[in-house]
């Protein structure tokens, strides 16, 4: 059953906090809320209420859901969670549908509308609602290919491979892969995009950053069990940190 307090709680958080107001745009379906920024037009939420068979699930009439961007890394990691489904209509690789039935809680669910706002913002945007423009990654390291944890502690400068849209300033959380498995190292980026070609037969690097080391982890704060508890069940690639891990770890300063 859909809850329809938490529509409201929605619009009223994407009006209060990015002066969003919702459009509704086709007669056929006139509960279907679009949610986009004013600048480049780009949607980053659209609220919809679907019958329950079109999403594959039991019992007659329609749920309220909405889509939401999220980053490619993130997708697999929340459909393995309930409430979560591929993208209803839209692009499954990077759009993911979220069940507003309540079986998704609220700060997941604020987590995920802030982060579809910043990946479809423009930096212009931002910066008006003075959002910080700082990333946060979370990206593994293999040591079979490389020994980042003799490296960051030997120079505490490096060249680290860039796969996604990493900037300057952002911070990047290494994690390291087992035997380890455990984010080791918090690191500002200093440079980002700079071409490169990897000696490493068995390993493709187009481009890398050069980043520093700001603190090291033990191998068991960070570790893997605790990441399961913010919803962090695998790290096979660069993605973003959640907000709730991030403030954790801001509480331990």
């Amino acid at each position: 059953m859909s809850n329809p307090n938490l529509r409201q709680f929605i619009l009223d958080y994407v009006d209060r906090h990015y002066n969003t107001a919702p459009e509704y745009l086709w007669k056929r379906d006139p509960n279907y809320a679009v949610l986009r920024h004013q600048d480049n037009r780009k949607w980053y939420a659209i609220i919809m209420d679907i019958p329950r068979s079109s999403l594959g699930l039991q019992g007659e009439g329609r749920i309220d859901a909405i889509n939401l961007k999220c980053p490619t890394e993130m997708v697999d990691d929340f459909l393995q969670q309930k409430g979560f489904l591929p993208a209803y209509h839209m692009n499954k690789a990077n759009w993911i549908t979220v069940l507003l039935d309540g079986s998704v809680d609220q700060e997941t669910l604020l987590f995920l509308i802030n982060s579809s706002f910043d990946i479809t913002a423009t930096r212009q945007t931002k910066q008006a609602l003075q959002i910080d423009t700082q990333t946060e990654w979370i990206v593994p390291a293999n040591p079979k290919y490389y020994d980042v944890e003799k490296e960051l502690r030997e120079n505490g400068i490096i060249l680290w491979k860039q796969s996604n849209n990493v900037a300057v300033d952002d911070i990047v959380y290494i994690y390291v892969t087992a035997p380890t498995a455990a984010i080791r190292y918090q690191c500002l980026v200093l440079e980002a995009n700079i071409p490169h070609r990897s000696k490493h037969k068995d390993l493709r690097v187009d481009r890398v950053m050069r980043i520093q080391c700001l603190k090291e982890f033990s191998p068991t704060q960070l570790s893997r069990d605790l990441l399961r508890q913010f919803g962090i069940t695998a790290v096979r690639g660069p993605r973003r940190m959640p907000k709730a891990l991030s403030d954790e770890i801001a509480s331990w300063k």
